[in-house]
């Protein structure tokens, strides 16, 4: 994989400067308007810590990452490319969970720009070169976390979803949100927790594709802790109640994906692949 082979088409230079412009106007409108969210109170702490996260943390380094990727780096592709599958989950919750708004098409724009660029950035990566250029990269800490992390929100969401079931009623928070379903659970159970299994898995038998979806799923365990720990911010604000142990278990989630996604990125260079 040379530089030239691992930087960024312009198609999806446009599609992710796109994807910042309207990210940007979207999170800026959220949090600066009021009232501006017609959802019910109980959702607003995870939205507005959605938006806060979204605006200071995952554009800067989306826009960061985009410049080095299409220079070349294969750390940067691969944080540019991380970044985008963040901010793909996050418009999809946003385009089926939240209350209509005047935003509504800016959500479907943002799901669909950040969906063609994940697949197509997703293809061009070489996942064999990956693998090689990642050298005697211990896997054992890797594959670990991802299938602990399934563990830990798999019970998370089933300790609701379940008795809710058994009792044939719904889960409280989908109750309290006056929602017919929760999208974060169907997401999070029919899509991530799969893909980190499935990730955990090609790694310990050392797959090359197990390399590339290990780097991608840890920035989405990383936001995973930082949305729950900015959420908490507006729920302290709101004088709500908050769980120290929610605080500690999410606060250690993504300090130990930052610290795993650092060491990895380390491991495979500072330019392309070959170079």
């Amino acid at each position: 994989m040379s530089a030239a082979d691992v930087s960024v088409p312009r198609a999806y230079v446009f599609t992710s400067i796109l994807t910042i412009v309207l990210a940007g106007i979207a999170t800026l409108v959220g949090l600066f308007v009021p009232g501006f969210y017609r959802d019910a109170p109980v959702l607003l702490p995870q939205i507005y810590g959605q938006d806060l996260l979204t605006l200071f943390v995952a554009l800067p380094v989306f826009a960061g990452s985009l410049y080095y990727a299409a220079r070349g780096s294969i750390r940067g592709y691969i944080v540019w490319l991380s970044v985008d599958g963040y901010l793909l989950y996050t418009y999809a919750s946003y385009a089926f969970m939240t209350a209509f708004n005047e935003l509504y098409l800016v959500y479907t724009t943002l799901l669909w720009l950040t969906l063609l660029t994940f697949v197509g950035g997703l293809v061009r990566l070489d996942a064999a070169e990956l693998k090689r250029a990642a050298g005697d990269l211990s896997v054992r800490p890797y594959v670990a976390f991802q299938l602990l992390l399934v563990v830990l929100v798999a019970f998370v969401w089933l300790a609701e979803v379940v008795p809710a079931i058994l009792a044939r009623t719904v889960p409280p928070s989908i109750a309290e949100a006056a929602l017919p379903t929760s999208v974060i659970y169907s997401l999070d159970l029919g899509v991530v927790l799969p893909a980190f299994a499935l990730s955990a898995y090609w790694l310990r038998k050392r797959r090359a594709w197990g390399y590339a979806f290990t780097a991608v799923l840890l920035v989405k365990a990383a936001t995973l802790g930082l949305a729950v720990l900015t959420m908490a911010v507006f729920m302290f604000r709101d004088g709500d109640v908050v769980p120290m142990p929610m605080l500690v278990i999410f606060g250690l989630v993504t300090a130990s994906s930052l610290a795993l996604l650092a060491q990895f990125l380390r491991s495979i260079g500072p330019a392309s692949v070959n170079g």
